[in-house]
Parts: C-alpha cells; sequence; structure tokens
C-alpha cells in the first residue's frame, strides 16, 4: 500500500498536517533539529492520508526517536500560517503529551539522542524550560516557547499567522 503524506503543494503555497510531541521530564522539554534546515521542533511529523492522528504521532515517536512513546491527552491544535523557503504554508498542528521510557531523561548530554530516518539526521536535546535554552534555538512554531513554559490545563487552539513578520 503506497504512502501519501498530507503535505502537497496547491497555487504556490503548501498545506501541512502535522503532529507534535510534548515530552517533558524534570523540567526540560525534548526538542528535535535535523541536519538540513536549520530549524529546530518538538519531534512528530506529517500525518499520512487515512491515518488518525494519535497513531500517526506514535508512529513518527518510533521512527524517529527510536524509542516506544505512551500517548497522553490532545493539548493543542493549531493553524499555523507562515513563509519557508520561499513558499507560503498553512499547516494544521496537533500537540499530544507523549512519555518515553523512564530511562529517557535529560543527562546533560547535548545532543542526547542521534537518529537517521528517510536520510536526514534527527538530534534530540532536552531544553530546560527556564532559563535562555529555548531563545537560543530557532524552535518553530514561533509560539511555541511560551506556550510550552506555561502549560493549558485544557485543549487550546492557536491561530498563528507570522506572513506578514519577514
Amino acid at each position: 500500500m503506497s504512502r501519501h503524506i498530507l503535505s502537497f503543494p496547491i497555487d504556490g503555497q503548501r498545506f501541512n498536517y502535522r503532529v507534535a510531541a510534548v515530552i517533558i521530564v524534570d523540567g526540560h522539554v525534548l526538542i528535535c533539529d535535523e541536519n538540513d534546515d536549520g530549524f529546530s521542533m518538538l519531534p512528530g511529523g506529517r500525518v499520512e492520508m487515512g491515518e488518525a492522528s494519535h497513531l500517526s504521532l506514535l508512529r513518527e515517536i518510533d521512527e524517529e526517536v527510536g524509542l516506544p512513546g505512551t500517548l497522553g491527552d490532545l493539548m493543542m491544535t493549531s493553524e499555523s500560517f507562515y513563509r519557508r523557503f520561499n513558499q507560503d504554508f498553512h499547516e494544521l498542528g496537533f500537540f499530544y503529551r507523549v512519555a518515553l521510557p523512564d530511562d529517557a531523561r535529560p543527562n546533560g548530554q547535548s545532543p542526547w539522542r542521534v537518529t537517521y530516518d528517510e536520510g536526514s539526521e534527527h538530534r534530540f536535546h532536552w531544553v530546560a524550560l527556564d532559563g535562555d535554552g529555548m531563545e537560543r534555538l530557532n524552535l518553530k512554531p514561533d509560539w511555541l516557547r511560551e506556550v510550552l513554559r506555561r502549560l493549558p490545563d485544557q485543549l487550546t487552539h492557536v491561530v498563528y499567522d507570522e506572513r506578514d513578520d519577514g
């Protein structure tokens, strides 16, 4: 059966449907960067056609982090509008709490873990929620830093448009 990732061009723009894991341990959040784009993000990826968002996220965690994830609650949804690589993006995001095995914790090592998937190197870092660690990253989407520092206690929907910023 062929895979169809829900990321496609439409009239010079791109639609993305992305899932992401909010993994917080000992006051640190797990952040990923890849070797080819200069951005940092929460672990996750794009949903495939016919795939439920929670199953997509568990698949992505297994493929990218290389560890089994335990899915928690859906925390946030988002609609983000941004420009990257000379293309306007319209992205829908689903953010779930995820737990990794108990021995997957911050240990002062950076990167904490390096994996390879689909030709990309994925570097995972535990970043302290307090201090300036997140400011030193090119963390996307831009609104994520503040939300991670004061996690919502109920399902939250974020609409963010950064296309006019640059």
